[in-house]
């Protein structure tokens, strides 16, 4: 159980890393909001595996997600 959770964490950490570089591109801020989400769910399943690997990921995503959202006013 403890793998499984911590290979979907990663998993989704890695699907949002990607939408996060979409993010960052002018007027496709709004691809953060669904990054953030995602990364919600990655660090809920990161959170239950002795290796945090995945909750670092997520972690490390939804940081650099917030703080485009916040330059950017929070749809730009």
């Amino acid at each position: 159980m403890k793998s499984i959770c911590q290979f979907l964490s990663i998993l989704i950490g890695l699907v949002c890393a990607v939408l996060m570089f979409f993010g960052i591109i002018p007027l496709l801020g709004w691809t953060l909001w669904a990054t953030l989400a995602g990364c919600v769910v990655g660090i809920i399943f990161g959170v239950f595996p002795e290796r945090k690997i995945g909750l670092i990921i997520n972690a490390a995503v939804a940081i650099v997600a917030v703080l485009r959202l916040f330059l950017g006013g929070g749809v730009i």
